[in-house]
This record gives structure tokens, sequence and C-alpha cells, in this order.
């Protein structure tokens, strides 16, 4: 028996920058996963997923990320893509740097 289609987004990394990108509902990108297009029906996620890897210039490893629709956007399903959210862990870069920043 086939698996019930659960919500999904399309991620990739920003193919200059190498940042966690998602897609948005207005075909751009978004390094911040509450713009994220939370898609709920699998043909059009198929076809958002070939939008995104006809993109070769802007974006690689495109994929579909399981979410979970919330009022504050999206949320990951997986530890994987909770990770991928922060940023790297080793060191503060990109995503950490600019939170830490907004601490101090």
């Amino acid at each position: 028996m086939p698996r019930e289609f659960t919500p999904k987004v399309v991620t990739a990394s920003d193919l200059l920058e190498g940042d966690v990108i998602y897609m948005t509902a207005t075909d751009g990108w978004s390094r911040d996963l509450a713009d994220a297009e939370i898609i709920t029906d699998e043909a059009h996620s198929q076809l958002r997923l070939l939008n995104a890897e006809r993109q070769p210039d802007r974006v690689v490893g495109a994929y579909l990320a399981d979410m979970l629709p919330a009022a504050a956007g999206p949320q990951p399903t997986h530890f994987r893509e909770e990770f991928r959210r922060t940023g790297p862990s080793n060191y503060a870069h990109g995503k950490q740097e600019t939170q830490a920043g907004s601490r101090g």
C-alpha cells in the first residue's frame, strides 16, 4: 500500500554561497524556512522539484523535505532538516553568526 503524501518544501543549497535555501510560492528562493512554499499535493511537489532542478546556475542538490504546516511557517519533521535550517554547528558562521550578533 502506498504511503500517504505528507506536506513538503523544496530545498537546496545555494550554488555560490552554499547556504540552505527554500523555494517560495513566487518561484524565488529564501534562506528563511518560514518563507518556503508548503506543498500539500504530490503532483504539484514533483513539478516544483523539476522547476528547482532546472536552475543549475542557482541551486545544487534540490530535493523535497517533509514538513509540518504551522502558523509560523513550515516546521521540520526530521532532525536533518532542523540541523540544515540552523546552519553549521562547528563555529559561528552564516545563520549562527547572524543570530549571535542579534543577541549581543
